[in-house]
C-alpha cells in the first residue's frame, strides 16, 4: 500500500472536484456534527452480499474469483459490482464508476451487505460522489480495512452509519477471521476483543502481546482505522468528531518519523485532546530507514498519548496482519488498557 501516492492522488481529486459537480470549498469545510447514529440491518446466511472495488484495482483476476469463493463458503450469494473489474491507472476504474457501484449496492434491495475487494488507495476520491441520504435510508453493513478507512469515517460522519473494519474480500480468511466474522455477523455477540495468545512451545507468550501506555478503563464510540488514510481526511467533512471517542489506529510500511508526523497532525487539529481512550493495533514493517537515527514507536506514544492521561494500549490485533479483529466503527465500547481488551456495550445491528 503506497500511502504517499494515496495522499497525492487525494489532493489531486480535491483540485478537480468542480469537474464532477462538487466544490473544493465544500470538500474542505470543517467536520460537521455527527448525524444521529444508525445501526445496519442484520446479516444472515443465504443473504446476497455485494462485492465491489472502491479503491485500487485488483492485479490478479484470480483473486476476485477466490474472493467470491470465500463469500460463498461463508454462506452467501454474491453479486459483483458492475465496474469492479475495471482499471484506470492504479485505481479500480473511474471515480464515478466506483462510486456508482457503492451507491448501487446500498440502493439494491437484494443486497444485504457490502464487501470491499481490497484497499490500496483511491477511496477518498469517491467520497463527494456518494449519496449519503440514500445510504442512511438503506443501512447495510460494509466490511473492509486499510484504504477503506476513508469509507468508514465518511459513512459515520455523513450518514451516522456503523460499518466494520476487518478483512477485505481478497484478504486472509483463516480460521480466526472466519470465527470473528460468524460471531460478529451471524451470532451477533457482544464481543470482548482480546488478543489470541499461543506460546508455541515457548515458556511465555511472545506474539500478539499488548503493551500498556496508560492503565485504566474508558468508554466511548470507536472511531479510527488506518492512520495515514485517517489523517489525510483532516479538514474535510468526512472525518467524525473525536469528542469522547475511543480512537483506534494501525498502519503499514511507514517509518517512525512519518508516524510521528501524523500523530502531530492529530494533536495539532485538536483530535487527541478530545478522545477518552486510545488503542493502537499493528504497525507492520514500520521500521526506521537510514539516517541520523529514529524515534521508536514507544517514544512517539510517550510524547503524544501518555500526557493525555487517558487509558491507552498498543498491540491489538488490528491492521495488516493475517489474523485481525472485525471492529465496528461507531460502536459503543469499554476498553481496559491494563488487560489489553475492549468490549461491545450494546448491539451493532438492528433487531
Amino acid at each position: 500500500m503506497n500511502k504517499r501516492q494515496f495522499i497525492k492522488h487525494s489532493a489531486l481529486a480535491l483540485s478537480v472536484l468542480p469537474l464532477v459537480g462538487c466544490s473544493v470549498t465544500a470538500a474542505a469545510a470543517p467536520a460537521t456534527p455527527l448525524p444521529t447514529r444508525i445501526l445496519p440491518r442484520a446479516l444472515n446466511k443465504g443473504d446476497t452480499v455485494g462485492l465491489i472495488a472502491s479503491s485500487a484495482a485488483v492485479a490478479d483476476q484470480e483473486d476476485l474469483v477466490i474472493a467470491k469463493e470465500v463469500l460463498r463458503a461463508l454462506g452467501f450469494n454474491v453479486k459483483s459490482g458492475r465496474f469492479y473489474q475495471e482499471r484506470r491507472g492504479h485505481l479500480a476504474g473511474r471515480d464515478e464508476d466506483r462510486a456508482a457501484d457503492l451507491n448501487a449496492m446500498f440502493a439494491d434491495p437484494e443486497v444485504s451487505a457490502i464487501i470491499c475487494a481490497r484497499g490500496g488507495s483511491g477511496a477518498a476520491r469517491i467520497l463527494p460522489l456518494l449519496d449519503y441520504a440514500m445510504i442512511r435510508r438503506n443501512p447495510k453493513p460494509l466490511l473492509g480495512y486499510s484504504d477503506i478507512t476513508a469509507l468508514h469515517n465518511a459513512l459515520l460522519a455523513k450518514a451516522g452509519l456503523i460499518s466494520f473494519h476487518g478483512p477485505n474480500g481478497i484478504g486472509s480468511w483463516n480460521a480466526f477471521n472466519v470465527d470473528q466474522f460468524e460471531r460478529v455477523f451471524f451470532q451477533r455477540e457482544l464481543l470482548t476483543y482480546q488478543n489470541e495468545h499461543d506460546p508455541k512451545g515457548e515458556l511465555v507468550v511472545r506474539e500478539n502481546r499488548t503493551r500498556v501506555i496508560t492503565s485504566g478503563k474508558a468508554q466511548g464510540q470507536l472511531i479510527g482505522g488506518n492512520l495515514t488514510v485517517l489523517t489525510a481526511l483532516a479538514g474535510t467533512p468526512y472525518l467524525p468528531d473525536f469528542q469522547d471517542k475511543i480512537l483506534f489506529l494501525e498502519d503499514i510500511e511507514e517509518q517512525p518519523y512519518r508516524i510521528d508526523r501524523m500523530m502531530s497532525t492529530l494533536k495539532l487539529m485538536g483530535a487527541l485532546d478530545k478522545i477518552n481512550g486510545f488503542i493502537f493495533g499493528d504497525c507492520n514493517r514500520c521500521n526506521p530507514g537510514s539516517g541520523w537515527g529514529s524515534l521508536t514507536l514507544d517514544e512517539i506514544f510517550t510524547d503524544f498519548i501518555k500526557p493525555l492521561g487517558i487509558p491507552a494500549y498498543r498491540g491489538a490485533m488490528i491492521g495488516h496482519i493475517p489474523k485481525q479483529f472485525i471492529v465496528p466503527v461507531g460502536a459503543n465500547v469499554e476498553m481496559d488498557a491494563a488487560a489489553g481488551t475492549f468490549r461491545l456495550l450494546e448491539p451493532v445491528f438492528q433487531t
